[in-house]
């Protein structure tokens, strides 16, 4: 009301009310102002002289207070005891509340997981199955209009995992906290589980604190690593992963049959990956030549969470 207005904002955690939350304990006065912690009261506040304060908590924790102020001859034990039994029951309805939001979004972000999971074990790996048949079948047609239509099939199925793949990662943002290293393992066990091609995955520097560009290095890895499986005819590819204070290295390699990078002809797969890396104000660095393998190196810059 009127009042409410004239005095201003409400109490900020200062003074007596202050006191009660940080030392978790009641705090019984006959006089506001003879207390040390006492703060005073802002213009238009009410005279206040007794005080009663009770914290609202949970075992040790407390986040909350009720108070009391200006009874008749002051506040008493029994006042005291109703004032802590009101407190437990709030703190106990606070408690609950707090325990049924919890579960709410544990039952959300498992939810999420599932659908995830659903996507990539099954959606994803069928897709992954139907391109590489329809690879086989272009190479055995050779240079053919045929061969040409099956090309901008598997091309077009490309864009679809990477398009899922990267709603799967938005279903799965709830663990985004982990380290990128171990983010990084997860997904190369699982893209290696669908080519016979050996990954070999290496980490350098010591700083596993997560940052904002983890999601933008897994969605660059995921399709540099989908290159060199699908287009290399490599036996091995290796993953480098180093972290420093400022830096992401990410370099993706594989030993198999390699191409010109000066050819205009230039996949959708690296298109999309130079342009995550330059979104990210990154760089990226392609080397490579017909026989001799292909090297990516991406680097960005690293802002932690």
């Amino acid at each position: 009301g009127e009042t409410a207005r004239r005095i201003g904002p409400y109490p900020s955690g200062r003074g007596l009310l202050g006191t009660v939350i940080r030392e978790n304990r009641v705090i019984l006065v006959d006089d506001i102002a003879s207390h040390p912690d006492s703060y005073g009261f802002p213009p238009h506040h009410p005279p206040m002289k007794t005080f009663l304060g009770v914290p609202v908590s949970v075992g040790d924790q407390a986040f909350g207070n009720l108070y009391l102020t200006d009874k008749p001859g002051g506040f008493d034990e029994e006042d005291v005891a109703w004032v802590v039994a009101l407190s437990r029951i709030a703190g106990a309805a606070v408690h609950t509340s707090r325990l049924q939001n919890r579960l709410r979004t544990m039952a959300v972000i498992e939810e999420r997981n599932r659908i995830a999971r659903d996507l990539h074990d099954s959606v994803i790996q069928d897709l992954f199955a139907v391109g590489l048949g329809l690879q086989g079948l272009s190479a055995r047609l050779a240079k053919t209009p045929e061969a040409e239509t099956l090309d901008e099939a598997v091309d077009r199925l490309d864009d679809i995992v990477n398009a899922l793949r990267a709603h799967v990662y938005e279903l799965r943002r709830p663990t985004e906290g982990l380290p990128l290293s171990d983010r990084l393992q997860e997904l190369v066990s699982r893209m290696s589980a669908v080519y016979p091609t050996r990954i070999r995955l290496t980490f350098g520097g010591m700083d596993r604190r997560p940052s904002q560009e983890d999601d933008t290095v897994l969605l660059i890895a995921t399709e540099a690593i989908s290159n060199a499986l699908r287009h290399s005819n490599a036996d091995n590819v290796w993953v480098e992963l180093d972290l420093s204070d400022d830096t992401i290295r990410l370099e993706v390699g594989d030993d198999g049959q390699g191409f010109d990078p000066s050819s205009p002809a230039e996949g959708m797969g690296l298109a999309n990956l130079r342009s995550r890396t330059a979104e990210a104000g990154g760089t990226v660095t392609v080397d490579s030549a017909p026989g001799a393998g292909t090297r990516v190196t991406v680097e960005l810059p690293r802002r932690r969470l």
